[in-house]
């Protein structure tokens, strides 16, 4: 394991589920950790005080602009190692004919549109060699997608995926490495509570991937194993 104790990471995302667990794992690994919750915080604030100072929250809702605007200009001249964006929300197992146009924008903009429009709005701050990771899924490859189901999220994971494929190509000289993270299927409100993982288990093998790849060139997209998914 790398030595992180003077490194600081900024997880978008981490009210609950994957993200909680994700900037927990990473504050007991010695980062310094700045979290962004919607509202309060609840559990996310709860272990922000327990932490002796090395876990810190802020407030963000994605989708506003103006909100990503006032957290940049708070984290002005905040260095950092690792910024990693957690966003995704499902609105059912519908075919896409049945899926109504006010549901599919609310879907792609929380899963594609505004993760990218953070990214753009931080990466800044990242150090030369820091990393910038995205929390994908295989549900976004399009070779895999070989089973029906869950059309929009699929599409909309491939969205981001793609958008982010383009940002690597406009940054691709910027230094830092790029990764589209797969987690597992996980037993969280998205994933459900029969998922195979459990998020004590699966954002432990994220964060090795993210320090084993730390310094990696280019766009990779992996599991949590480090292992590579087919777009």
């Amino acid at each position: 394991m790398s030595d992180t104790s003077g490194r600081q990471a900024l997880v978008i995302g981490a009210s609950r589920g994957l993200g909680l667990v994700l900037a927990e794992e990473l504050t007991r690994r010695s980062w310094r950790v700045i979290a962004t919750a919607r509202q309060n915080g609840g559990e996310l604030r709860a272990k922000a005080d327990a932490s002796n100072g090395r876990l810190r929250v802020e407030s963000l809702e994605m989708t506003s602009d103006d909100q990503l605007a006032a957290l940049r200009e708070r984290l002005d001249g905040t260095e950092l190692d690792l910024l990693f964006v957690n966003a995704a929300i499902d609105r059912g197992n519908l075919p896409i004919t049945e899926v109504s146009t006010e549901t599919f924008a609310e879907v792609m903009i929380t899963n594609a549109l505004s993760p990218l429009r953070t990214v753009e709005a931080l990466r800044d701050l990242v150090t030369p060699g820091g990393t910038v990771a995205v929390m994908s899924s295989r549900q976004g490859s399009v070779s895999l997608n070989t089973r029906p189901g869950f059309e929009l999220y699929k599409a909309s994971k491939a969205a981001l995926n793609q958008l982010m494929r383009s940002y690597s190509t406009r940054y691709a000289e910027d230094g830092h490495t790029k990764l589209l993270i797969h987690p597992g299927h996980n037993q969280t409100p998205l994933g459900g509570p029969g998922a195979p993982l459990s998020p004590a288990e699966s954002m432990p093998a994220v964060v090795d991937v993210l320090e084993a790849q730390a310094g990696a060139k280019g766009l990779q997209f992996l599991d949590l194993y480090g292992e590579v998914v087919p777009w």
